[in-house]
């Protein structure tokens, strides 16, 4: 049986949600979610998880499955998908990646280099060069254990920096020459989809999102989480920016605000991410007919 991945995926607040629900429906498939900020079970209005409604029209996987006290890491999401796809995949002919989390989805699709677990005691000296030095005292590290990723990292990344760190400490060999940057053959067949609106639209449905999100409650969700403030899952947006109001380094209206304008780069960042992949078909949310139209031209039914 030809079984086939589909991967939906694009910025955020464009509709990915409903639009594979809708999709999964018309193919009897069910969704793995990609975006991984809805791993954790703590963290819900700021993540726009699936509703209870939206969860019981089709079956979830990878939704609220951590604590933000997990460890976990983008191999651990290759490992942990490709062995559920080769369950799900008996009994099912199709099944959606649906998310924005561009590293988590290529994972899957191409696979990542693979790297030893980090030695605990390594992590939690980075972690004190990074309070105490700030994320200056990494790069002076990175340059000189591995001067040839520091040519290529995003230098205002901690996490992207701590992990090529530990990787080159803990194996005393450069990240970079680790890694294969090669793409892994699966055993499916993969297409995606890109969703995306017109700019001033999508960053309008930024906007009402946030809106929405702090009328659900997501600042009493933040002061829920005060006490893991430091964990990497709560460095995230709608998250920060509530904390620092809670820490008197803002209001709480230039934190919403905030977060409206650090939403608006991400989804542009992330669009930047997956038009660099031509294999991508695009279209607008409202397009499910002509998306069901391109799955049936591809012979999937």
């Amino acid at each position: 049986m030809l079984t086939t991945l589909l991967v939906i995926a694009g910025p955020t607040a464009v509709g990915k949600t409903a639009f594979a629900i809708e999709l999964a429906k018309s193919l009897d498939a069910v969704i793995i979610s990609a975006d991984s900020r809805q791993f954790y079970q703590e963290l819900n209005i700021g993540t726009a998880k699936p509703s209870e409604s939206e969860l019981a029209a089709i079956k979830h996987f990878f939704v609220g499955h951590l604590s933000v006290n997990d460890y976990y890491n983008i191999s651990r999401f290759e490992q942990d998908c490709l062995s559920i796809l080769k369950e799900l995949f008996v009994n099912k002919k199709v099944v959606l990646l649906v998310g924005g989390s561009g590293l988590y989805i290529d994972a899957v699709c191409n696979g990542v280099d693979e790297f030893p677990d980090p030695d605990p005691q390594i992590r939690h000296d980075l972690k004190k060069v990074l309070a105490d030095k700030g994320i200056e005292g990494l790069r002076e590290l990175l340059q000189k254990y591995d001067p040839a990723y520091y040519q290529q990292v995003d230098l205002s990344n901690p996490n992207r920096i701590l992990r090529a760190l530990e990787v080159c400490i803990e194996t005393s060999v450069p990240y970079s020459e680790q890694r294969l940057n090669q793409s892994k053959t699966r055993s499916f067949n993969i297409i995606k989809i890109g969703l995306n609106l017109p700019r001033l639209q999508l960053f309008e449905r930024i906007n009402h999102r946030v809106d929405v999100m702090m009328q659900m409650g997501l600042l009493d969700e933040v002061k829920s989480l005060k006490q893991y403030q430091q964990l990497n899952a709560l460095n995230t947006v709608g998250y920060k920016e509530l904390f620092d109001y809670l820490d008197h380094k803002s209001t709480l209206e230039q934190a919403v605000l905030d977060i409206k304008t650090h939403s608006r780069r991400y989804a542009k960042r992330q669009l930047t991410w997956f038009r660099k992949d031509p294999d991508y078909h695009w279209f607008e949310p409202s397009q499910i007919k002509e998306v069901m139209e391109l799955l049936n031209n591809l012979g999937v039914q």
